[in-house]
């Protein structure tokens, strides 16, 4: 029907510019270009996938094949998962773009206001599991183990490979790239853990460890109470429109330095700062309050409490105007009435994504790659937001 998702998605797609993706495959002179998939195709494939909860590029191959609004989308061209994988994680600054440019248009139209935008972080569970970290005298052995292993490879490469030697090389290259990457990350992780001790003054760092899996992953606390590897996960949502204005990923369990970052970013995007942001008490810290203050921007979250009452800690001597400022707004009504806003608006965001969008668990690994994933999750949002797409019309 000519408002099935499928449709509506192609033409969303095609008011995108995709200058970017097409810059990649243009012949130039010198050069012949490459004969590949329109980029229009991939792109749509994998918004409708994303709107349809599928992360799995195989899975989209599959159904390419099988299922008749991907296969419009195709509309008879051949895709492959290795094309829909590579694809999905090899363009995080055109995607970022995109996500940029759906903001504009629905801005231009007076749909984002800006008005009240909550910001909010959930943990987001990596592809690497908790036994694949390692402290750094058995990622120097790995390595060793490795580097032999793509030694041995490459000399049975010397008479010509076979398709299974040839996808044993590609691994143990991929293995001893990532053991590398891992000792590379060592030394941030120690330093991490040497704050976090000094902060408790009463321990001692712990030795650092990183995943030979997912180098750039970090255990963290989860939602459930349990530690498993993750990645945090950054959303800014209009209160109006209910469009993503700022997405982020990090792999710091803490949210209290996204807050400035995230601000810098919508500004960036859209051109101008929301009037009031809300936010929860983990991105709570009186430099950033300070700094919010100072770009115009009126901050609702809540102050913390007195130790053992119930009582806000009352305005201090040696706060700043801006906290001072903060701490009495946060205990008048309107500022209360408002706040409660925040856990509808931005928890369901993160709730919506990860149930119906792919985010429950990482099929990528890497956070660059895990970026761009989560901007197909930002980017699909917003499309279903300009074009009304309603779960029953992807039936």
């Amino acid at each position: 029907s000519p408002g099935h998702a499928a449709r509506l998605v192609w033409r969303f797609v095609e008011g995108l510019d995709l200058s970017t993706f097409y810059a990649r495959i243009k012949a130039r002179e010198g050069g012949a270009g490459r004969s590949p998939i329109d980029p229009k195709i991939l792109v749509a494939l994998w918004l409708y996938a994303t709107i349809d909860g599928v992360g799995s590029a195989r899975e989209v191959d599959r159904l390419c094949v099988s299922h008749d609004a991907y296969r419009w989308i195709c509309g008879g061209v051949s895709v492959n998962y290795h094309t829909l994988s590579d694809f999905r994680v090899r363009y995080q600054a055109a995607l970022d773009e995109l996500l940029t440019q759906s903001i504009a248009t629905l801005r231009h139209k007076g749909v984002v206001t800006l008005a009240r935008v909550a910001q909010d972080g959930t943990r987001v569970r990596a592809s690497a599991g908790v036994g694949s970290f390692r402290r750094e005298g058995t990622l120097r052995e790995c390595l060793k183990e490795a580097q032999k292993l793509v030694e041995r490879t490459k000399r049975q490469s010397d008479g010509g490979l076979t398709r299974t030697e040839a996808a044993q090389t590609r691994a143990a290259a991929d293995y001893l790239a990532r053991v590398e990457e891992a000792l590379a990350e060592l030394p941030a992780v120690a330093a991490a853990k040497a704050r976090t001790a000094s902060k408790r003054k009463d321990q001692t760092p712990k030795e650092a460890r990183v995943s030979t899996t997912d180098p750039t992953a970090r255990v963290m606390k989860m939602s459930d109470g349990g530690y498993r590897p993750a990645y945090n996960v950054q959303f800014a949502t209009d209160h109006d429109s209910d469009v993503i204005v700022g997405v982020a990923v990090t792999n710091a369990a803490s949210d209290q330095q996204e807050l400035i970052p995230m601000l810098t970013q919508i500004e960036t995007r859209v051109g101008d700062s929301p009037e009031t942001l809300l936010v929860d008490g983990g991105f709570v810290a009186h430099e950033a309050i300070d700094a919010v203050t100072r770009r115009g921007v009126r901050l609702l979250a809540p102050v913390p409490r007195r130790p053992g009452s119930a009582d806000p800690v009352p305005i201090r001597r040696k706060d700043s105007i801006a906290v001072a400022l903060w701490r009495a707004r946060m205990q008048t009504d309107e500022a209360k009435r408002q706040y409660r806003v925040r856990g509808a608006l931005a928890e369901r965001i993160h709730a919506d994504v990860r149930t119906h969008r792919s985010l429950r668990q990482l099929l990528v690994r890497g956070l660059h790659n895990v970026h761009s994933w989560v901007l197909w999750a930002a980017l699909a949002h917003n499309a279903m937001r300009t074009m009304g797409i309603v779960p029953h019309l992807m039936m």
